[in-house]
């Protein structure tokens, strides 16, 4: 990144200096976040909105983009507000969205076509499964096992396994396309606009003079190659995308653009767009090849930095942009196992606790699950599994079995998940593993991360900041305007916060002593999977 020498971190105002602080908005699965930062990267202000899916249907889950837009100008006041400082003195803003989630619009009102379509959201899982049977896809695998045999290129390998996915924007984006006459209608005459939820903020906060996203954002689309860092024309092509309709892809760290005055009173410049997990690796500082982030939220998302190349996955590990800032250009390798807070909100919903403070110490008040294993699969089975048809389930369950047993076996799954990824990303990399950052809601618990520690025989670090999406677009932004200098500065802004050490000799004892449990898991996992019939 090019470091900008402005003057003084400071506003003037009636000839007195007034402290520069960064702003910075998270929009999240739930609910809408927004930070004032301070140069320590202390926490100054804070705002928060409530997100509210909407279910128009089986399968459908949506969000009313006026409500969004609502929650998120309400949220940059509510923080400004907070921190008891003018939105004069804001010196940038961050904006960190979650992934895949789109819309499209009026390239000239700004009108919306329809909602959000959400990344849960299962329309298209009908035309993705005609299209993974497709005769066209096992052309194109039989293809690509050929030219693999010939070439011995990894990369054609993995295209020769590559399924479509509903968690991708690619089939929702047809779907909408098919059944929404505006949009099709828009899209001929060059007049649509599609973005996810970043694309379409900047549209909004720029009054429509910036249609753009950045690579972390474009790479988790599904839509966009990594590998030549442009919007697939072949993808396009094979599924009847318009290409006419993509925002312009822009570096992660860049200025999109400022705010319009009329919308906070001053214009505040737009410095970094980025994909939450994405921020949230930049945030936890892991800008080696090698580092690891975990992120436990909804959903677990564990990423690991893979340098300036792309991994190439025949095991489902997705390879994303992590971010791109001037020349540098960083790749990670992502997996994720859906349902790791849908579990844990799940069991609270059926009265097995009724604070979720309280389930560490369930899980400790007892020696073990009794036997009893949980399977966390609500939404089905990710990497390294990929079983779309698995179902969640309890087995072993006895006369003997408590609460706190079945809270334990919900606790050990998503370590054991953790544990799952992890022994994947070590086999497929090959990248020895550098350190090992937590964050998210669901890392809170002690239980979760220590067990985790255990059974990768490795120190796991959780810093006392845990809105890391958050703080990374914060960093990008200030980092673009000089507000931090270097990324050495930002390593020495995170608050001290706990490490979880491996117990016993390198892990040794606490990994051996869950060998027949994991083991015991492992045969219901193979159990759950397959369970419901293909329609």
């Amino acid at each position: 990144m090019k470091e900008k020498n402005g003057p003084t971190m400071g506003t003037q105002r009636n000839g007195i200096t007034k402290e520069s602080l960064i702003l910075s908005v998270d929009v999240g699965t739930t609910s809408i976040r927004c930070h004032v930062y301070d140069k320590t990267a202390h926490v100054r202000g804070s705002a928060t909105a409530e997100l509210v899916p909407l279910y128009p249907t089986t399968g459908h889950v949506e969000l009313d983009p006026d409500a969004l837009w609502k929650g998120f100008t309400s949220v940059v006041k509510g923080a400004v507000q907070d921190a008891g400082v003018q939105m004069g003195q804001m010196k940038a803003l961050g904006i960190s969205t979650q992934r895949a989630t789109f819309t499209t619009w009026d390239r000239r009102t700004g009108v919306p076509f329809h909602n959000f379509i959400t990344w849960q959201d299962l329309r298209a899982a009908d035309l993705v499964k005609s299209w993974n049977r497709s005769c066209t896809m096992k052309a194109i695998h039989g293809v690509m096992k050929v030219l693999y045999f010939l070439t011995r290129q990894k990369r054609l390998l993995a295209a020769s396994l590559v399924v479509f996915s509903t968690q991708h924007v690619t089939f929702r984006l047809v779907w909408a396309l098919k059944h929404y006459k505006q949009v099709s209608q828009a899209a001929d005459a060059g007049n649509c606009c599609f973005g996810t939820i970043d694309t379409w903020l900047l549209f909004k906060l720029t009054k429509g003079r910036t249609h753009a996203t950045d690579y972390s954002n474009a790479s988790s689309t599904g839509i966009f190659d990594a590998y030549q860092m442009c919007w697939s024309q072949s993808l396009c092509s094979l599924v009847s995308l318009p290409l006419s309709i993509f925002p312009k892809v822009e570096n992660t760290g860049h200025e999109f653009g400022s705010t319009d005055p009329s919308i906070f009173g001053v214009s505040i410049p737009i410095m970094s767009v980025m994909a939450d997990q994405q921020a949230a690796m930049f945030g936890e500082c892991c800008y080696n090849v090698g580092d690891v982030k975990i992120t436990m939220g909804t959903g677990t998302f564990m990423d690991i930095n893979t340098g300036s190349r792309p991994h190439t996955s025949i095991t489902g590990l997705y390879p994303l942009v992590g971010w791109k800032i001037g020349s540098e250009l960083v790749y990670l390798a992502e997996g994720n196992a859906a349902d790791t807070g849908t579990a844990i909100r799940w069991a609270q919903a059926l009265d097995l606790f009724s604070d979720v403070e309280d389930t560490s110490t369930m899980a400790y008040s007892v020696n073990d699950s009794d036997g009893v294993c949980f399977i966390p699969s609500f939404s089905g089975l990710q990497a390294p599994l990929n079983d779309p048809k698995a179902c969640a389930s309890f087995m072993g369950l006895k006369l003997s079995t408590t609460k706190c047993h079945l809270v334990r076996a919900i606790l050990e799954s998503v370590a054991f998940r953790n544990k799952q990824l992890y022994e994947t990303m070590l086999a497929e990399t090959n990248i020895p593993i550098t350190k090992i950052r937590v964050d998210g809601g669901v890392s809170s618990n002690d239980f979760i991360v220590q067990l985790t520690a255990d059974l990768f025989g490795r120190k796991v670090a959780r810093y006392q900041h845990r809105e890391m999406s958050c703080l990374g677009a914060a960093f990008v932004a200030g980092l673009a305007v000089g507000y931090w200098k270097t990324r050495e500065e930002l390593k020495k802004l995170h608050s001290a916060g706990d490490v979880f050490c491996p117990k016993g000799a390198a892990g040794d004892c606490a990994a051996s002593q869950y060998t027949p449990i994991l083991q015991s898991w492992e045969r219901a996992l193979r159990r759950s999977m397959y369970w419901y019939k293909q329609p």
